[in-house]
């Protein structure tokens, strides 16, 4: 028990030196990257600090497994060098129990990434894109979900118009019991339309069985209301736009996005690409497990063999594969070609029978 707490003390150590290097080389990169993106435009040094601030916690977070590959190297080597898994060895341990603490470890970080850090990132990749688009034309979102359908909102220099739906289809191109209501730039309602059908053509909604008030002071809007079979509707929005107005998944905290899920199904929506990042999340930890089972297996023989560089070159390059790997089968699982829970779990789980099967392997090596 003292040895696995040994190793995971050890693993946390390494874990802390890595992130906190890759923290300060994250930092420097991106406010560069800043700086370039806004030479030439009149914005206040602490406003492009506070959008690096901002940015850090998403670009270390997608870069969880390159991190954990790198501390199981450091680790691993570290302990063979000095012969302390050799000693654990010759007293009667395996080398893959030797891996007990390193592993719990990983799967504290992965949980505490989870449950933590993802909400955290969500929380500030949403302030990001809100300070960033302040600073640009870039538009804001224009759609969003609630319990009751799916709201969505458009404008111009003269007036502004939030529309209204019960429901849609997969791609937002087509909506149904629409409602719309037109305000002037004051704030103040000029027209309520109401719908059974709106389609999204090129540069108009057009509406199917129309009704349409007229909300001016002092008069009538039920008796003067007008019915029609059809009706168009100036619109800027397009189906890429409305997509994007939706966000990543990775934007919606995990506590959330069942309940977004949820909605986004119900509106008519398809909530496949959620569905595979919340099993993505889920799949972390064992994600991160498989990583430093694999930088394991290609370090934990004695450091004064030969072709260690060879072997630390492997474990980058497998770490780097199964990582690949993963985003090929989220692709695959976004697209349906493969089962979004299958996308996300299979991978960890072949990673780690392929890296306990090449630790067995190498035993008496």
């Amino acid at each position: 028990m003292i040895l696995h707490i040994y190793f995971a003390r050890r693993f946390g150590i390494a874990f802390l030196f890595v992130t906190g290097a890759f923290l300060v080389l994250v930092v420097l990169l991106d406010f560069i990257e800043q700086l370039r993106r806004f030479s030439g435009v009149d914005v206040a040094f602490r406003k492009i600090l506070h959008l690096v601030m901002l940015n850090v916690p998403a670009t270390l977070y997608q870069m969880l497994p390159l991190i954990m590959v790198l501390c199981s190297i450091m680790l691993f080597l570290s302990l063979a060098r000095s012969s302390e898994l050799i000693i654990a060895r010759a007293s009667g341990r395996s080398a893959v129990r030797s891996l007990t603490g390193p592993l719990f470890t990983a799967l504290i970080i992965g949980i505490f990434s989870v449950l933590v850090l993802n909400p955290i990132v969500a929380a500030t990749q949403k302030q990001y894109e809100t300070l960033l688009s302040s600073f640009s034309s870039k538009k804001v979102s224009t759609v969003s979900l609630s319990a009751n359908g799916l709201w969505l909102r458009q404008g111009d220099g003269q007036a502004q118009t939030v529309i209204h739906a019960q429901s849609a289809n997969l791609d937002g191109t087509q909506l149904f019991n629409v409602a719309l209501y037109e305000f002037d730039l004051s704030g103040k309602a000029t027209r309520r339309v109401a719908a059974k059908s709106a389609t999204l053509k090129e540069g108009y909604w057009d509406l199917l069985n129309v009704k349409e008030w007229q909300l001016q002071l002092g008069g009538n809007p039920e008796a003067d209301a007008d019915q029609m079979r059809k009706y168009k509707i100036p619109t800027e929005l397009t189906k890429e736009h409305i997509h994007d107005s939706f966000g990543t998944p990775a934007s919606i905290p995990i506590w959330q996005l069942p309940m977004f899920i949820k909605r986004l199904e119900k509106a008519g929506f398809s909530a496949r690409r959620h569905i595979v990042w919340f099993h993505m999340e889920l799949a972390l930890p064992l994600f991160l497990a498989s990583i430093v089972m694999i930088g394991a297996g290609f370090t934990i023989r004695h450091g004064r063999q030969n072709r260690t560089s060879l072997m630390v070159l492997m474990a980058i390059l497998f770490g780097f594969g199964l990582y690949f790997l993963r985003n090929f089968a989220q692709i695959l699982g976004e697209n349906g070609q493969l089962p979004g829970i299958w996308a996300a779990w299979i991978p960890p789980i072949a990673a780690i029978g392929f890296s306990l099967a090449f630790l067995l392997h190498t035993e008496d090596g």
